[in-house]
């Protein structure tokens, strides 16, 4: 590269030329420079508006939602016995609380196994099926045997018997079942055990045998006397010198017992009741208490006849019977005997427990679960693998209680609580296991081959001393609008009061927001006389724009509102001289204090309907205030499947295998989610029974659940089962195909489907789009958006639907239209950006030109430089030349 030094040549300063020649022409670029910081300025302008406007609308958010103004608040006075939350719908008051038992989740444990991986039984395909139901009747405990003659003799010893760990007093008077339950009784509330003797009977064959008597008649004529007593109450007797026949005879007892006398008033003081006849060998007697009933001859002297004797000699007899106890655990667990000799109580040492005299009834509300075993997975582990995956409401584990030779434990919980959660656990199948049977089936009806460790129970309280039972800890329909979380037994008060702290703070928030909006947009478009001074947006039509119209926006009166309050200064809102608005507190408090219904339409959005069956859902930023008629044409249906066999005086018998295909809210077009293979436990049902199990089965499929669809079954009133879908609407629809075991056509007769149906109408005379039970304004009429739920009622003129949008509903509408990408502001800074970009190809343009006038000055001055420096040259040479000569010419 050659070294250019403009300039040399001539002594010009060609480059300070230049730079002053182009300052010149580079004039115009600081012109729009100016323009473009102006421009940047309206921008960030812009950007500082759109900050206001967002804040505004932000502090919005609180007062446009209805929650706000329905927060009600829920305190305990021992957060330790409970905690509570409320919604809106819960009224305002003060509850007594007294939680008497928690709830939980039934748990169930097979007997010892030595291992965990050992095959159980042959490997047949063995189905379990789980259901859920509620256990009524009969106690959880154990039934002792009767006592025995030993004990009726000498009584228990004390330290005989323990429950639990508690010892229970006894001594030589507890010969009875009735003195043993009441011993029991006294440590309940320490052993959690108690007791009920058992009704304590004479032989049915005392008196007789296959319907005859044996009782002889009494014969003292040779000088012997007779008395017959019962539990020590003489019921007959004859002196001395009575023939066989004249005295005491089967038919004079008959005679005696069966009138109102000395005897019978003596027996019932005794407490001691009685049936049959001693003439026909029938008679017994009974103690309900479980007291002993000792049934005695007493003889003196020579006597024949008598209980078993006709004829022989009678030299006295005593029959003492005794009873049992039944022990019941108060909380349905094993109950723990020991002591010294607990056989002495009847009972055996070691824990036990289970349902005596109960019955199962399954709750049609929760879904069947069933589980395969086979030879791929009969093991302990192997089964609690299977019943853990399939994720039916059941878990299982193993415990090893540490024992020698069986310690593990199959244990079986059900995850949900409450006493209608109680397991019933069905073995069966194509080719069921005996040993799998023998291990878990689980009935407490029936069969118990598993061992209860905690017993499926509810919550149960009294509010203000109203009794309240509830499957979960947490409590949701005993005080309206109120959820309860119970922690622990006890008592305590719970006050339910309104919130009104939110809707303040909501308003204060506004105001807030709007005066620093309104401080931010004046000084946007401001202009100061003394300084000359303006703001970046001053004659700004969009700054302006939004300025008028929020401040319109809040000075006009809400209108369709039906209450007291319809603007703003009513509450203690104002506008003030430079416009920003000020907050009466006082005046606030006393609006909420008496109109605080009316505050919510002033602010928000709200719907309301005359019609308790209709009910305000939503609306769109497109539905226009005002009171629409509304009017229904069809309501909404649900899709159902109809048998044509009547079942009330049947009994259905389900085979063993038998499953459907269920096609739920999906049969047009189906889907593989749509779509259930449904298992239906072998058995004979009744008609309701068999509602149940449809409904619990079909609800089991885990693609209906995870997707919310179920369905309801009934008996109709011509006793045909009817399976209805959950859904309402188009979308609702069930139809089941056969596939193995019992047929559709054989349980419920031929079957029809038929689809449901969107509920139909107009809103304010405009026909309205139907989707279920909802039903939603036309596009283009002012109810456009309105969002309405007919959950009911008849067809026709369904009254009118009242819609307002308070202020801040309004102003987030209106805010919602200035921000974003397509909003106002944006357009107005998209406007200038456009501009900018403008000028900057311009200043392209001009620095084009610049540089090209540049690059001609350098050229111009270029060749001055070298004519210059030419002729600089000839001057110097011409100078040389001549001083020459003047040289050669001296």
């Amino acid at each position: 590269m050659g070294i250019s030094s403009p300039g040399i040549g001539s002594g010009l300063d060609i480059n300070g030329l230049i730079s002053k020649l182009m300052a010149v022409e580079a004039q115009p670029l600081k012109e729009l420079d100016a323009k473009e910081t102006a421009l940047q300025g309206k921008i960030s302008a812009l950007g500082s508006l759109n900050g206001a406007v967002t804040s505004l609308q932000s502090s919005l958010s609180s007062l446009s939602n209805q929650a706000t103004y329905q927060s009600v608040s829920a305190n305990a006075s021992d957060s330790a016995v409970l905690s509570a939350s409320a919604t809106s719908k819960a009224v305002a008051g003060s509850y007594a609380i007294n939680v008497k038992q928690m709830a939980q989740s039934q748990a169930l444990a097979t007997a010892g196994k030595a291992s965990t991986t050992a095959a159980i039984g042959g490997g047949g395909s063995t189905t379990l099926t789980f259901r859920f139901g509620t256990v009524s009747g009969g106690v959880f405990g154990i039934a002792g045997s009767n006592l025995s003659a030993t004990v009726a003799s000498n009584g228990i010893a004390d330290g005989s018997l323990s429950l639990n760990g508690v010892a229970i007093s006894t001594d030589s008077n507890t010969k009875s079942a009735k003195a043993l339950a009441a011993a029991i009784n006294a440590k309940s509330s320490t052993s959690g055990v108690t007791a009920t003797a058992s009704t304590t009977a004479t032989s049915a064959t005392l008196f007789g045998n296959s319907g005859a008597s044996t009782f002889g008649d009494i014969d003292t004529s040779g000088s012997g006397t007779y008395s017959l007593s019962v539990g020590g109450v003489e019921i007959a007797s004859q002196a001395s010198g009575v023939g066989a026949g004249s005295g005491v005879t089967a038919a004079s007892l008959d005679a005696t017992l069966a009138g109102t006398n000395a005897v019978t008033n003596a027996l019932a003081a005794a407490n001691i009741t009685f049936s049959g006849n001693a003439a026909d060998g029938s008679l017994q007697f009974f103690s309900a208490e479980g007291a002993n009933l000792t049934v005695a001859e007493t003889i003196s002297g020579t006597v024949t006849g008598g209980i078993g004797n006709s004829g022989s000699a009678n030299s006295g007899s005593t029959v003492t019977t005794t009873a049992s106890v039944t022990l019941a655990s108060s909380s349905a667990t094993p109950i723990t005997v020991a002591g010294n000799d607990a056989t002495l109580a009847g009972l055996v040492a070691g824990a036990a427990g289970s349902y005596i005299g109960s019955s199962f009834a399954a709750d049609a509300n929760q879904s069947i679960g069933t589980v395969t075993i086979d030879s791929s997975n009969n093991s302990l582990q192997g089964i609690r693998d299977a019943i853990n995956k399939a994720n039916i409401g059941v878990s299982a584990s193993i415990i090893s209680d540490g024992s020698g030779s069986n310690p593990y434990h199959l244990v079986i919980s059900s995850t949900k609580s409450g006493a209608s959660s109680t397991l019933k656990i069905d073995v069966g199948g194509s080719s069921p296991d005996a040993t799998i049977s023998d291990l878990l089936s689980y009935d407490a009806g029936g069969t118990q081959k598993l061992n209860q460790i905690s017993a499926a129970q509810s919550t149960k309280l009294t509010v203000n001393g109203i009794e309240v039972s509830s499957n979960s800890n947490t409590v949701t329909d005993a005080i309206q609008g109120v959820s309860l979380t119970v922690s622990k037994t006890g008592t305590s008060n719970l006050t339910v009061a309104r919130d009104t702290g939110g809707v303040k703070s909501g308003v204060q928030a506004f105001v807030k927001a709007y005066n620093e909006f309104n401080t931010t947009v004046k000084s946007l478009i401001s202009y100061d006389p003394a300084t000359k001074k303006a703001g970046p947006l001053l004659g700004d039509s969009t700054a302006q724009l939004i300025q008028t119209q929020v401040k319109k926006q809040l000075s006009t009166a809400i209108p369709g509102l039906s209450g007291s309050l319809s603007n703003l200064s009513q509450i203690g809102i104002a506008f003030q001289k430079d416009g920003s608005l000020s907050l009466d507190s006082a005046k606030l408090s006393s609006a909420m204090s008496s109109n605080y219904e009316d505050i919510i339409g002033l602010f928000a959005a709200i719907g309301d309907a005359s019609d308790s069956l209709v009910s305000y859902t939503s609306s769109s930023g497109k539905t226009k205030a005002g009171t629409y008629a509304v009017d229904i044409t069809s309501l909404a249906t649900q899709g159902k499947l109809q048998g044509s066999r009547d079942l009330r005086s049947e009994s259905i018998t389900i085979a063993s295998g038998t499953a459907w295909s269920v096609t739920l809210n999906g049969t047009s077009p189906s889907s593989s989610s749509t779509i259930a293979s449904v298992a239906i436990p072998a058995g004979t049902y009744s008609a309701s029974d068999l509602a149940s199990l449809l409904q619990s089965a079909i609800n089991g499929a885990s693609n209906f659940s995870s997707s919310g669809a179920s369905v309801s079954a009934s008996i109709n009133d011509d006793g045909l089962m009817e399976i209805k879908s959950g859904k309402y609407g188009s979308v609702s629809n069930i139809s089941i195909a056969n596939l193995t075991g019992s047929t559709v056509e054989e349980v419920l007769g031929s079957s029809t489907s038929t689809d449901g149906a969107d509920v139909a109408g107009s809103i304010g005379g405009v026909a309205a789009t139907g989707s279920g039970q909802f039903l939603t304004g036309g596009v283009g009429a002012d109810a456009e958006g309105l969002k309405i739920e007919v959950t009911g009622g008849n067809t026709g003129a369904r009254g009118t639907i009242s819609f307002s949008q308070g202020y801040a509903f309004q102003l987030n509408t209106l805010a919602s239209s200035y921000l974003g990408n397509k909003g106002l502001i944006a357009n107005g800074s998209d406007g200038l950006k456009a501009s900018v970009t403008d000028l900057e190809k311009t200043r392209d343009r001009l620095n084009d030109r610049l540089s090209d006038a540049e690059k001609r000055y350098r050229k111009q001055f270029t060749a001055l430089d070298v004519t210059l420096s030419r002729m600089n040259s000839t001057s110097q040479y011409l100078q040389q030349q001549l001083a020459s000569l003047a040289n050669n010419t001296k």
